[in-house]
C-alpha cells in the first residue's frame, strides 16, 4: 500500500515511535507516582491502544511492503523478527495497562476522593506495568535501530 508514492510502513512507524514511548513512560509514572494515578489512568490505557494499533498496522503494512518488493527481504529479516516482538509485546502491555488502571487506586481528582480505590495487587501490578513499560520502550528501540539500520546501512 502506498500513500501519494510512499509506502505506508514508513508513515505508520512514526505513530508507532510516538505513541510507544508516551504510553511507556505513561505506564512508568502510573505506577511509581500514586497521586496522579486517578489523572493517568484513562491517557494509559488509550495510548496503549493506540500503540499497538499503530505497531499492529506497521507490521501488517511492512509485510505488504515485502510482498510488493521481496528483494528487501535479507535485508530486513532482523528487523521484521523485532517488529513482530515489538507488536506482541505491546497488545501485551494493553492488557496490563487495562489491569493497571482497574488495580491501582491514587487520590481522585473529586474533592470527596470518591472512586478512588488500592486493591491488594496494587504492588505487583505497579511492577509489573514498569516491566511491561520497560519491555515495550526496548523492543521500540530494537525494531526502530534494525529498520534504520537496513534503510541506511
Amino acid at each position: 500500500m502506498e500513500l501519494n508514492g510512499v509506502p505506508l510502513h514508513p508513515l505508520v512507524v512514526h505513530a508507532v515511535v510516538v505513541l510507544a514511548p508516551l504510553a511507556a513512560l505513561t505506564g512508568l509514572v502510573h505506577a511509581a507516582v500514586p497521586r496522579w494515578r486517578w489523572l493517568l489512568r484513562w491517557p494509559l490505557v488509550v495510548l496503549a491502544v493506540a500503540a499497538a494499533g499503530a505497531s499492529v498496522l506497521a507490521t501488517q503494512s511492512g509485510e505488504w511492503l515485502l510482498e510488493s518488493r521481496p528483494e528487501l527481504g535479507p535485508i530486513v529479516e532482523e528487523h521484521e523478527e523485532h517488529g513482530e516482538l515489538m507488536r506482541n509485546v505491546a497488545l501485551g502491555y494493553v492488557v496490563l495497562s487495562a489491569l493497571a488502571a482497574w488495580a491501582l487506586g491514587g487520590a481522585s481528582a473529586l474533592a470527596s476522593g470518591r472512586g478512588a480505590r488500592e486493591t491488594r495487587f496494587g504492588i505487583p501490578v505497579a511492577v509489573l506495568l514498569a516491566v511491561g513499560a520497560v519491555a515495550l520502550l526496548v523492543t521500540v528501540y530494537l525494531a526502530g535501530d534494525s529498520g534504520a539500520v537496513a534503510v541506511w546501512g
